[in-house]
């Protein structure tokens, strides 16, 4: 099994995890980057949730 792979078994696993260091991460870059990009980092975010596991688990 190649490392993308268990990358991928992963964050299938541990969805609602991931959905949450991608927003976490999501805040951060919009914070250092001057809230400049807001919108573009938002739908960064929700993508990357969308291809996590079984999707986005945020309400």
């Amino acid at each position: 099994m190649s490392f993308l792979d268990k990358a991928k078994e992963f964050a299938a696993k541990h969805d609602k995890q991931v959905d949450q260091v991608l927003e976490k991460v999501g805040d951060e870059v919009d914070k250092r980057t001057g809230h400049k990009y807001t919108t573009h980092i938002d739908k960064g975010v929700d993508e990357a949730q969308k291809r996590t596991g079984e999707g986005d688990t945020r309400a």
